[in-house]
């Protein structure tokens, strides 16, 4: 299975044993995370391939039509009582691919990170859940789980224990955080571990989530 997404790629050492594959938010790229990697306290950690790929440019309905680049389309602003479900798949095959890239490199499915802020978020919980090989974690940035009244038929039991890092700006206008909590609470109730983090920050990333992810990062990854 080949990936036909274009993606950027640092690694912390010459020859990576884990990977860490992050997926941007609605109208970003695969740029948009490359300058955290620098702030990550990675000791202890593996050398670690970090993949960042770039989403495929298509009309978003929310925003008017105009062409960006999104994991799927966006048709309410309440992202979840319609939803894109073809192009959420669609997506999650473009990731699992990607992932199975990784494999044929030599790095194991359990030393494999998904990650994802906003759509990317979305992304990660869409693919990891379902996903038939045990991942070494999912990480949830600012985001929320789609199809939800499907995910309890189509998830895999394989990543039934897998970390979940699920963090939220408090006074995020774009994904409210009561909408990030239902997802947490249901993900909950499906038996997964949750590591809950909340900032006090509006849609974006600020310097203590980063440290959070860092530590997390070690401890997955170890």
């Amino acid at each position: 299975m080949s990936s036909t997404l274009e993606t950027l790629e640092i690694s912390t050492s010459e020859k990576p044993t884990a990977a860490v594959i992050w997926m941007h938010g609605l109208g970003a790229d695969g740029s948009d995370f490359v300058p955290i990697v620098k702030e990550l306290d990675l000791s202890g950690c593996p050398g670690i391939r970090f993949v960042f790929p770039s989403a495929p440019a298509i009309p978003v309905t929310i925003n008017n039509g105009y062409v960006m680049p999104a994991w799927y389309d966006i048709l309410t602003s309440d992202l979840v009582r319609r939803e894109d479900e073809a192009g959420l798949r669609k997506s999650q095959v473009d990731i699992e691919a990607l992932i199975a890239q990784q494999i044929a490199l030599g790095i194991a499915a359990d030393k494999i990170v998904l990650a994802g802020f906003s759509q990317g978020c979305a992304m990660t919980l869409q693919t990891g859940l379902r996903y038939p090989q045990k991942l070494a974690g999912l990480m949830c940035l600012s985001g929320y789980l789609p199809l939800n009244d499907k995910i309890a038929a189509e998830r895999h039991a394989a990543n039934q224990h897998t970390p979940i890092f699920q963090a939220h700006g408090r006074a995020d206008p774009v994904v409210l955080v009561n909408r990030a909590e239902m997802s947490r609470d249901l993900l909950l109730q499906l038996g997964y571990s949750v590591e809950w983090h909340e900032y006090m920050m509006q849609h974006s990333v600020c310097a203590e989530e980063v440290a959070d992810i860092g530590n997390w990062l070690r401890r997955v990854l170890a």
